[in-house]
């Protein structure tokens, strides 16, 4: 018997036990081959106030668990991802298309997050204050009460584990909403790792569903924060309904990420370094390289053979072991990423590699002579493609990196580490990685992005404390006071 069959999630939802979902099913489809894998529960908005009630009763008692207990379910769960590797990566490679590799770096971060998060149980939870009256005066952190999570399908054990462990470890109830393209790998593999893991029922509820579901969620009175990974667009309504709410949110949105390449750097580490920030799973990640901004000296020769790099990656169906790119998530997407390369070609642009696609499979493309207003250079593009612009001066560097709505990641190659630092002090960005492209992040890290990349580093590390508890202040002293009244 496998790890997921051991309960009968096919086709149901999760609220503590499996059941039906109000909005019936629907098929779990591989990109790769269109094959119909399984079926997942399809939650309605009903669903989701039935979970909220669940939540709300277990979270006081779940709170109320010595932080040690909640700490074990934790690890425990941290140790089941681990034992369980070579089925939930067979789930990941096949549900979202991504690469043996990067299935396995899921499984890794979603154990190193609820190890780490196990240790949040632990972290003092407030500080004794000073006050002019003759009494103890403390704050405290306590739980926030119920999370709604709502995670995309790139990259879906990462996005999903990275908010609901946290939460889960200060003493929080979640309901989480995964893409109900990725229900599976983002939703119900964390169901069937904490159940097995001794969570009590009704803490965390699975709810894969629709935008009506993720409406529902935000707008729940007793689902007091919201943790949110998408798009730019669908986070601006989140968080516009989140604050008619009066709610906490926290988005991590889009991105349009620079990698600026001296001209000192060893040109061929750099090309290998900027093809990997660009081409990583089909270039479907909030973090993924999408402007190439080189110095005029070696632009020609960078593009050149970052387009003969691009032109050697196998492209094919991941579980076959021996491609570097697998399918994009699906037909909307591919779409969508060859209007952007046809438009940015025919506004001027050359192409030098890829610019193709077979069913899903879209081939990495190298695109130079890129106009800064064509869309595969100033907007998101979230597909394989990697546009080429050169500069003349670090001025003109940083204004280009900086010509951008978007702040997640930056990357900068350089001889020179400190100067390469230096340069970055000149451009916005939540994140920065020198001699490195642009994609990564660590369980250990605050993460966020800036401007039309989110609303600053709320997942990850210490950042987590703020995200999830609310800081309560106490007063007490050993008799009543004496007031003029």
């Amino acid at each position: 018997m496998t790890f997921l069959d051991g309960k009968p999630w096919q086709s149901n939802i999760f609220t503590g036990q499996w059941h039906p979902g109000g909005a019936g099913e629907a098929p779990v489809v591989e990109p790769a081959t269109g094959e119909h894998l399984a079926s997942s529960g399809r939650a309605s908005v009903q669903d989701v106030g039935a979970a909220a009630d669940v939540a709300t009763k277990a979270q006081f008692e779940w709170a109320a668990l010595p932080f040690n207990e909640r700490s074990a379910v934790l690890r425990k769960a941290g140790q089941l991802f681990l034992e369980h590797a070579d089925e939930l990566s067979n789930w990941i490679v096949r549900e979202s298309g991504g690469i043996g590799p990067k299935a396995g770096l899921e499984i890794h971060i979603a154990s190193e997050e609820c190890y780490e998060a196990a240790a949040l149980a632990s972290h003092p939870t407030g500080e004794i204050l000073r006050s002019e009256q003759p009494r103890l005066s403390f704050s405290r952190r306590v739980p926030a009460g119920v999370v709604g999570v709502i995670a995309p399908f790139n990259f879906p054990l990462i996005l999903s584990i990275r908010s609901v462990a946290p939460a889960l470890a200060l003493g929080n109830a979640v309901i989480l909403k995964p893409d109900p393209r990725t229900a599976v790998s983002g939703g119900v593999l964390l169901a069937r790792v904490f159940e097995e893991a001794g969570l009590p029922a009704g803490v965390l509820s699975v709810l894969p569903g629709g935008a009506d579901v993720g409406e529902a969620l935000v707008v729940d009175p007793r689902v007091r924060v919201i943790a949110f990974t998408g798009s730019t667009a669908a986070g601006r309504k989140v968080g516009s309904l989140a604050a008619e709410h009066l709610k906490r949110v926290h988005l991590e949105l889009g991105g349009n990420s620079a990698l600026i390449v001296m001209d000192d750097v060893d040109l061929e580490k750099a090309v290998s370094v900027g093809a990997f920030g660009s081409f990583m799973h089909q270039g479907q990640i909030c973090m993924t390289t999408g402007r190439h901004i080189v110095d005029a000296k070696i632009a020609h020769d960078y593009s050149a053979l970052l387009a003969e790099h691009a032109n050697h990656l196998p492209v094919g169906d991941p579980k076959s072991g021996t491609v570097a790119l697998g399918p994009l998530i699906d037909a909307r997407q591919r779409d969508r990423v060859h209007a952007m390369v046809s438009d940015t070609v025919a506004a001027g642009a050359t192409l030098l590699a890829g610019g193709t696609y077979e069913d899903l499979f879209y081939r990495p493309t190298v695109l130079t002579n890129v106009p800064t207003s064509a869309p595969a250079y100033c907007e998101e593009v979230f597909g394989p493609v990697a546009p080429v612009i050169s500069y003349s001066s670090l001025d003109e560097a940083v204004a280009l990196a900086s010509a951008s709505h978007y702040g997640l990641s930056l990357g900068i190659l350089s001889n020179d580490g400190l100067r390469a630092l230096e340069l970055a002090s000149r451009i916005p960005s939540g994140a920065i990685h020198i001699n490195d492209q642009t994609v990564g992040d660590e369980a250990v890290i605050p993460f966020g992005g800036t401007g039309h990349s989110g609303n600053g580093s709320r997942m990850g590390g210490l950042a987590n404390l703020d995200a999830y508890t609310e800081t309560q202040w106490v007063t007490a002293q050993s008799e009543l006071p004496a007031y003029p009244f």
